[in-house]
């Protein structure tokens, strides 16, 4: 749908700064009421570069193509401006980032994060492997996960995704993405596969599970926080960074989805899960509440995913050398020039 620009001024009272929900360096999204009554969420482009409106466009293109309740759905764009104003539909909880991290710190459940987790693996199961042409998404982060009233999710902001033809496994591209979330393989090879949003979904995964930032969150020995979940997985003691409030309603699940975490932020992106499995396995935790992990290892065939204590990949010996393979990848990130 098609929207004159005087009935987005209209909606957000000339987009007014009691209207503003959120944003950051490219866009701000403003709450709106059109004339129908529906409430909207606006994007507004705060930078005129060609890269913005590529990106518009981009996200027009995808999003017009998917129909999935738990992806955000376009309900229109507005053309009379230099970078394209997209119209949402209005989720109305904020985002998952927000509800983690932002204070004061809120209750969430350990029912309601393996339901977010369930949610969002479908919808990336959905873009890689549903629709005509695959979708990558490549910047999915807590940030761009929206929650409604009832906690329900959304995956939001397609600006950055890309489209794989069928007859390819991977293209490669600039890299984008957000450093905490994003795939060492693709970061250093530029080779952009659906195994990277399965890295990114592993992160979240860690989020859930820890409550703890990616994108800032230093232990006291420096590392980051995938790495130190690494580490204190492989050493038997999660209890030291797993979220207090989990500790007793997770039960036995807790390990069981910090495992499928390791599982998808294996460096090799090739000895990663496909979401589709990712998907079917959270769905029998979450319905049955038993124990999945031997059966999403025999459906996966990948049985050198894990062992008891993931002893082939993440013993004390090795494990130094995942940790000097993060800090390098830091030095990188903090000394480029990112699009996003």
């Amino acid at each position: 749908m098609i929207i004159p620009l005087k009935e987005l001024e209209k909606a957000t009272n000339n987009f007014h700064q009691i209207r503003k929900l959120g944003g950051g360096g490219h866009g701000t999204v403003y709450k709106g009421i059109l004339s129908d009554l529906h409430v909207v969420a606006i994007k507004k482009s705060n930078i005129v570069v060609k890269r913005e409106i590529n990106e518009f466009i981009n996200e027009v293109a995808i999003l017009s193509q998917v129909n999935h309740r738990n992806i955000v759905k376009l309900f229109g764009c507005c053309l009379e401006t230099e970078v394209p104003l997209l119209v949402y539909e209005f989720i109305s909880n904020g985002t998952l980032c927000d509800h983690l991290h932002k204070e004061p710190l809120g209750s969430i459940t350990w029912e309601d994060r393996l339901r977010i987790a369930t949610e969002i693996g479908k919808a990336l199961a959905y873009l890689h492997s549903a629709i005509s042409v695959p979708v990558i998404h490549r910047d999915i982060k807590s940030a761009n996960i929206l929650l409604d009233d009832a906690f329900a999710t959304k995956v939001s902001d397609f600006g950055a995704s890309r489209y794989i033809p069928h007859e390819q496994s991977a293209i490669t591209t600039v890299v984008q993405g957000t450093f905490g979330y994003l795939d060492p393989t693709y970061y250093y090879t530029g080779r952009l596969t659906e195994k990277s949003d399965v890295y990114s979904f592993g992160v979240i995964l860690i989020e859930l599970l820890t409550r703890k930032m990616p994108t800032t969150y230093r232990s006291s020995e420096g590392d980051w926080l995938v790495a130190q979940f690494v580490e204190l997985f492989a050493e038997d003691k999660l209890a030291e960074i797993l979220d207090p409030q989990i500790m007793e309603e997770g039960g036995s699940q807790l390990g069981e989805v910090a495992a499928l975490a390791m599982s998808c932020i294996k460096l090799r992106a090739e000895e990663r899960p496909t979401m589709r499995s990712l998907e079917m396995t959270f769905e029998r935790l979450q319905v049955h509440k038993e124990p999945v992990l031997n059966d999403f290892l025999s459906e996966t065939n990948k049985m050198n995913y894990l062992t008891a204590r993931y002893s082939s990949t993440i013993k004390r010996t090795s494990l130094e050398k995942v940790s000097r393979q993060y800090t390098q990848e830091q030095e990188f990130v903090l000394s480029a020039n990112y699009p996003r």
